[in-house]
């Protein structure tokens, strides 16, 4: 198998973006998270994508970040942004900057705020995948941005571009994988972007998982993809029942806080956001920290 299709494979985070208490992000931390996910075996790293706070960034800190985290990783895996803005032009440039800066893939999403029909979203996702000759993974994200990627729209992608190799799916709709695979064969690599349905996507063929509970739990992550892919849904059993209440925390509109919340619990990271997100309160902080400490408290030995 070809360099460029074995980086759609395993686990590949959506890292969080770390900010210090003056709101800077915080590159040293930065730094240090994305070796200790390589070190536990995740394949790649997926900076600016909506776990990472990607529509809060200016242009300027998207590209230091991008710089931190290929220098950081020292060409042991990929950095693969994703690449999203509020005009088209802004993110084509995006994505030639990343190709300078010396990423080895692009995740190509579609634009933050304004979503239409097939034939303006279509040439959004177009000119970005042409913008370079990068490997490029389409993201279909319907819940989060409003714009749906039919399996016929991905195939008349895939017919058009040889970089695009990949589909991040995360529509719920685990009927999704088994419909690009009718249309497309082997053509596309499929992850699965949704962590609570990681095990579900695997049966359904999916090679790889962009992830975001890896942040808190890298090598639990990376065991999860491992048992899935090799054992099925019953040799993941007993661990995914484990994870699940954790990874359910990922499909919810305060996912970004809850996911930091976790990483501060476990000693991976802190909880702070940038406005106009705040760390969760109440009733839902309180329900979260149960079933992190539940989590923390029931640890499985791997």
């Amino acid at each position: 198998m070809s360099n460029t299709t074995s980086m759609w494979h395993g686990v590949l985070p959506a890292i969080t973006t770390p900010f210090t208490a003056d709101d800077q992000v915080d590159h040293a931390f930065l730094a240090k998270h994305a070796k200790q996910l390589i070190d536990a075996g995740c394949r790649g790293i997926v900076p600016l994508g909506s776990l990472g706070e990607a529509a809060t960034l200016s242009f300027e800190e998207k590209l230091d970040i991008l710089r931190t985290l290929v220098q950081a990783v020292e060409g042991r895996a990929p950095v693969i942004p994703g690449i999203a803005a509020l005009s088209t032009r802004e993110a084509v440039k995006l994505a030639k900057e990343a190709k300078a800066i010396g990423c080895g893939g692009l995740m190509v999403l579609p634009p933050y705020v304004y979503s239409t029909d097939w034939r303006e979203m279509g040439a959004h996702v177009r000119a970005v995948i042409a913008a370079t000759d990068l490997p490029c993974m389409l993201y279909n994200n319907p819940v989060a941005y409003k714009t749906d990627f039919a399996p016929a729209q991905i195939a008349e992608l895939a017919a058009e571009f040889p970089n695009l190799q990949a589909v991040k799916e995360s529509s719920a709709d685990v009927r999704r994988f088994a419909g690009i695979r009718a249309l497309l064969g082997e053509r596309l690599q499929l992850l699965v972007g949704m962590d609570d349905a990681l095990v579900e996507g695997v049966a359904m063929g999916a090679n790889g998982w962009i992830a975001g509970l890896v942040n808190a739990y890298p090598k639990e992550s990376v065991r999860l993809f491992e048992l899935a892919r090799e054992g099925g849904p019953k040799a993941a059993e007993s661990l995914y029942k484990w994870f699940l209440p954790l990874l359910r925390l990922d499909t919810v509109p305060t996912f970004v806080q809850l996911i930091k919340l976790v990483q501060e619990k476990t000693g991976m990271g802190s909880e702070r956001v940038r406005a106009p997100r705040l760390p969760v309160t109440g009733a839902e902080r309180e329900y979260a920290l149960k079933v992190i400490d539940h989590a923390i408290a029931n640890q499985p030995s791997l």
